[in-house]
C-alpha cells in the first residue's frame, strides 16, 4: 500500500488523491480488490496504480475509475493507457457493465468514454461538463440519474 500511495501522491502533488485510495481500502461498500491494478517496471518497483471502485447511479451498482496514476517519469509512455486497457478488461471479466470517471476531457475518449451528459447521468457537485465520462461495458441499458458516491470522496 506504500508504493501505491507513494505513486499517486508524486503523480499529482497532493494528498487527495492516496487519501482517497486509502478511503476506498477501507469502505467495504466501495472497496473491489481485483479492480485496484498496479504497473511495475522491469525490477519489480510500482510506477503506476489505478482504482476502480463502487458507485451508484439510484440503485443500480456501476464503477468509478480514479485515481490513475503514474510516476513523472514514467508518463507519456504508455503505462497509463496499459493501466486503463487492463483495468476495463478486469471490469469486463468481473460482469461490469459502465464505468464513470471524472478526467481529462483529451485522454480518455480514445479508450472509447463519452460524455455522461449524453447519458443523462450527472453529478451533484459539478456542472455537467466534458470531464465527467462513461463507458458501457456491454449492451446492458444505462441508467441515467445522478452518480451517488460514498461518503469518503467527500461531495
Amino acid at each position: 500500500m506504500a508504493a501505491i500511495r507513494e505513486v499517486n501522491l508524486l503523480a499529482f502533488g497532493k494528498t487527495l488523491e492516496p487519501d482517497l485510495v486509502e478511503g476506498v481500502r477501507s469502505d467495504p461498500a466501495a472497496w473491489l480488490p481485483q479492480l485496484s491494478l498496479v504497473a511495475v517496471d522491469g525490477e519489480g518497483v510500482v510506477v503506476g496504480h489505478i482504482l476502480f471502485s463502487r458507485v451508484h447511479i439510484g440503485l443500480v451498482p456501476v464503477l468509478s475509475l480514479g485515481p490513475l496514476a503514474v510516476l513523472p517519469a514514467y508518463q507519456g509512455q504508455g503505462v497509463g493507457g496499459a493501466l486503463i486497457r487492463a483495468g476495463l478488461a478486469a471490469s469486463r471479466a468481473a460482469g461490469e457493465h459502465l464505468v464513470i470517471l471524472l478526467g481529462h476531457a483529451d485522454y480518455y475518449p480514445r479508450f472509447g468514454f463519452k460524455l455522461a451528459s449524453d447519458f443523462d447521468i450527472h453529478v451533484s457537485f459539478l456542472e455537467d461538463g466534458p470531464n465527467l465520462m462513461v463507458l458501457p461495458l456491454d449492451d446492458t441499458p444505462v441508467p441515467a440519474g445522478v452518480i451517488e458516491y460514498p461518503a469518503l470522496w467527500g461531495n
